[in-house]
């Protein structure tokens, strides 16, 4: 009979195709994931994989599996986690790095110290990846921006916060720097968040609405290289001013806010619509009720740790 271990090790292989890929994954040996695999083979009575020289490729019978292997791990997970309150076990989750070293973090420390029996298994990450990810079934959920592009049917997003696109620019530049932000973005060299990532469509979009030109230098996929750039001199950016980074303290840049646009970077939870780790997620999204409600009565969240800038890097 098949076991839940040889299902679970079979949605490793489909995802990761190859046996030692997946052995990484789950903590096996190639040979025992191929071991694995050929028991849930014998078991079902059919092959799932085609054999190649250098690699497998799941076949008809294996893409149809997927679907009903995740229905039952899902049930399985399900029924282990009734005395913990859907609260225990492995969740993985994806994050952006700026979420990690800042609102995100609170919203986790709770939650883990709250639900002891949980182990959160964390990815840094980009969030075009993460939808791809967690529609695949690889992730259980993603903290991601909000998608410039309709998202497939499948998932869903729930917005947790939001944080002002600002100009960040060097307290020590070696370069003129102008006393309006429209002209310090016209003349001082512009360091851009990758535009093809989600965040630097909301660049473009600030860019627009001012109607300026900027003289681009580099164009980085990361907020935290580019804060690191722009305190050492190399330039100016325009970035989202993280939530939960106390900005006033850092001494290498100074935060100013750009007359002329409101775009904001919404950061939210990316979950299928349906899948077996809702408690986490409803935990997390609870977690930003309550601080959204703490805050609009004027008091400080009470878990809320206020990091310095400089921690970014």
């Amino acid at each position: 009979m098949s076991s839940i271990r040889q299902f679970s090790t079979f949605l490793s292989v489909a995802r990761q195709g190859s046996f030692a890929a997946a052995g990484a994954e789950v903590g096996l040996s190639a040979a025992a994931v191929g071991l694995q695999i050929r028991a849930l083979e014998t078991g079902l009575g059919y092959s799932l994989f085609d054999r190649r020289a250098r690699s497998i490729v799941l076949n008809s019978a294996g893409r149809a599996l997927v679907p009903q292997a995740q229905d039952l791990l899902a049930r399985y997970q399900a029924m282990t986690d009734v005395r913990h309150d859907g609260m225990a076990g492995t969740v993985a989750v994806g994050a952006l790095v700026s979420a990690l070293m800042g609102a995100f973090a609170d919203a986790l420390w709770q939650i883990r110290r709250d639900h002891p029996a949980l182990v959160v298994r964390l990815f840094a990450g980009q969030s075009a990846a993460f939808a791809q990810r967690v529609e695949a079934g690889e992730l259980d959920a993603a903290i991601t921006t909000q998608s410039p592009r309709p998202l497939p049917a499948s998932l869903h997003w729930s917005p947790l916060y939001s944080e002002p696109m600002v100009l960040i620019v060097p307290r020590r530049a070696p370069f003129r720097l102008d006393s309006h932000p429209h002209e310090i973005l016209r003349q001082a060299p512009f360091l851009r968040f990758d535009r093809q990532l989600w965040t630097g469509d909301l660049v473009s979009e600030v860019l627009s609405r001012c109607r300026l030109q900027v003289r681009e230098e580099l164009e980085v996929n990361s907020v935290e290289t580019l804060v690191a750039l722009v305190r050492q001199g190399y330039g100016v950016s325009i970035i989202p001013k993280l939530a939960n980074v106390d900005w006033g303290r850092d001494r290498g840049l100074r935060v100013l806010e750009i007359p002329g646009q409101h775009v904001e970077r919404r950061v939210g939870l990316l979950e299928r619509a349906t899948h077996p780790r809702q408690a986490f997620t409803q935990a997390i999204k609870q977690h930003f009720r309550g601080q959204r409600k703490r805050a609009s009565g004027g008091s400080r969240p009470a878990d809320s740790t206020k990091l310095p800038a400089r921690a970014l890097v």
